[in-house]
């Protein structure tokens, strides 16, 4: 192609065509099917000759909370574990007291762990997995929780006396184990330190709620369980 004459007489190269600008969109993440947004609530009632339990647990609650179980330091552990683990909590129960706490204590433990197992159904979309440090005072109390199906339960507090007022701190260990027998989780419960019985065992049970919490969120990444084995 002959060059284009300026007016001074000389030639100039012919401008070279501009390429046009071709903007290249992204592709766009596969959408990501939703988890399930039913909502997470159960009703219990747990009917024995020794006790008569009722619990009604809603997981994706705010933290409120109604118990009265005839012993006063177990309605407070339940509130506070309530209140940190943000769950909606009822509890009624009767028990036979006058002979003594185990049987209310133990079996309030069952009936709020078949309520969660009810409440969380198949598990799907849940992140499983939950941990906390909960510090109070002078005790520091460590909580795993693996809401795996299996249940298992380490309990490595030491207390240096057996009661609290007139509740027997063993009966904590009894709470828990049955708990987690029902909800089908691993629970390793740990006291890194502590001197005050009540410091300890009111970081234990909000240690549970924190770790609790976590465990039952769900993850929106997730389709299905989290499991190889398509299970829990």
């Amino acid at each position: 192609m002959k060059g284009i004459r300026s007016k001074a007489g000389r030639s100039r190269p012919p401008r070279a065509k501009s390429c046009e600008t071709r903007r290249v969109r992204s592709a766009r993440p596969a959408p990501v099917a939703p988890t399930g947004t039913s909502p997470r609530v159960a009703e219990v009632r747990r009917a024995t000759r020794e006790t008569d339990v009722s619990v009604r647990l809603d997981i994706d609650g705010s933290g409120t909370y109604s118990v009265r179980t005839g012993i006063p330091f177990l309605d407070h552990m339940l509130e506070l574990f309530a209140r940190h683990g943000f769950f909606d909590l009822t509890v009624t129960a009767t028990g036979d007291l006058d002979v003594d706490a185990h049987h209310t204590v133990e079996d309030v433990g069952l009936t709020l762990g078949q309520a969660f197992r009810e409440a969380l159904g198949d598990k799907a979309g849940i992140r499983r997995f939950g941990e906390a440090m909960v510090p109070l005072d002078d005790a520091l109390v460590s909580v795993v929780v693996d809401v795996s199906g299996r249940p298992y339960l380490v309990y490595d507090v030491a207390l240096g006396q057996t009661r609290i007022g007139t509740f027997e701190v063993d009966l904590v260990r009894d709470h828990l184990q049955a708990l987690t027998a029902q909800v089908g989780m691993n629970l390793h419960v740990t006291c890194e330190r502590g001197r005050n019985p009540h410091h300890i065992v009111e970081a234990v049970f909000k240690g549970l709620a924190r770790a609790l919490d976590l465990a039952t969120q769900r993850d929106p990444r997730l389709l299905g369980v989290l499991s190889t084995k398509g299970t829990l």
